[in-house]
């Protein structure tokens, strides 16, 4: 598949052809100016009774404030195991994030599922932008907030990242030894795949060269003109288009998972967000990770071999890796049916045990 700077792979897209929009201005203390934070149930999945919900927030050690749902099981007493999820990229918490944050908590968890920074209800300006470093630590600033509060025990944080977020989360899970467990769900390395494209097909210099081009390009005309440019997302595919990018549509621009805050849903990427995902790989240091790890792909997903050799990388008898039957790639967003809370729960109990003190 070739790529150049306006037909960008993302993980959970992909990026055809640009709009422009108008910038909002230079960077701000986000901290210092309220978050807008919607009160009311806005979620593409229906509310559990089995938990308690509210909007909380925290920020990263870049002073970027970033919006969170809280799930709190009922009747819960005492230190929880505690769990931040975030994901797929280019997706908010109303999404798929949320609906695993929302099915942990009615499995015992205290969980928090976060729009990343630029994104979503968080904070941040431009808006839509994405970086391997920032949205690292946004996972790490999330185990940050988790380990200070009340109800949570700071030797229980685990973290999940779905699609393009389970590379970040494996990176975090590198970097964060706070972190006891880590679940990649339908991963994407959203390095190799901007820098090399599907199946690596131009993993070579001159492809990044002719990117590097045209995106620094862009930077120029952004600078002068004071605007942005944002790419168009998961347009209606054609009938012969690959089956992955039907089965984005129809998770993102339709009922089943459209939010109007979602990236994917029709925002679009900042273009120039693609640059730091060329030069700066997320899993160098994956074999190096000592805490649990679970990854989980599809059997019948595009997106498959991101999650296979990236455990190859892994090191160590607490890594898994866990491949559903007939499951494609956004299967593991939403389907109830095909995502293996069982297995994911039983992982997290392993390792970060509910009642620890029990037998």
């Amino acid at each position: 598949m070739n790529m150049n700077a306006k037909t960008i792979l993302a993980a959970g897209c992909l990026i055809l052809g640009t709009t422009a929009c108008t910038q909002t201005g230079a960077p701000k203390e986000t901290d210092a100016e309220p978050l807008k934070l919607t009160r009311e149930w806005d979620k593409v999945f229906p509310q559990s009774n089995k938990v308690t919900h509210s909007k909380v927030t925290f920020r990263n050690r870049y002073g970027i404030t970033l919006a969170a749902d809280l799930y709190i099981p009922e009747n819960a007493e005492g230190k929880l195991p505690a769990i931040a999820v975030s994901g797929p990229f280019g997706a908010v918490k109303e999404q798929a994030s949320g609906f695993y944050a929302q099915t942990l908590a009615e499995r015992g968890f205290l969980t928090i599922a976060f729009d990343p920074s630029f994104t979503g209800e968080s904070g941040g300006e431009p808006r839509q932008v994405a970086s391997p470093d920032i949205n690292t630590e946004d996972f790490c600033a999330a185990v940050d907030y988790l380990s200070t509060r009340d109800d949570t025990d700071p030797e229980r944080i685990g973290i999940l990242g779905i699609c393009g977020w389970g590379g970040f989360a494996l990176n975090a899970a590198a970097a964060d030894t706070r972190i006891k467990a880590t679940v990649a769900a339908t991963m994407y390395d959203i390095c190799r795949a901007t820098a090399n494209g599907y199946f690596d097909a131009n993993d070579n210099a001159d492809a990044r060269y002719r990117m590097r081009q045209q995106l620094n390009a862009q930077r120029t005309k952004d600078y002068r003109n004071g605007t942005c440019e944002y790419t168009v997302m998961n347009p209606e595919p054609a009938e012969d288009a690959p089956q992955f990018m039907k089965d984005y549509y129809d998770y993102y621009k339709t009922k089943r998972g459209y939010h109007p805050r979602s990236i994917n849903s029709g925002l679009g990427w900042n273009v120039t967000s693609s640059l730091s995902f060329i030069n700066m790989p997320i899993l160098a240091y994956s074999d190096e990770i000592r805490s649990a790890v679970l990854v989980v792909h599809g059997e019948k997903a595009h997106s498959r071999y991101f999650g296979e050799d990236a455990f190859k990388r892994l090191k160590g008898d607490n890594k898994e890796l866990l491949i559903v039957p007939g499951a494609n790639h956004t299967d593991l967003y939403d389907n109830p049916e095909k995502i293996p809370f069982d297995s994911i729960e039983k992982f997290y109990r392993t390792y970060m045990p509910l009642h620890p003190d029990k037998p």
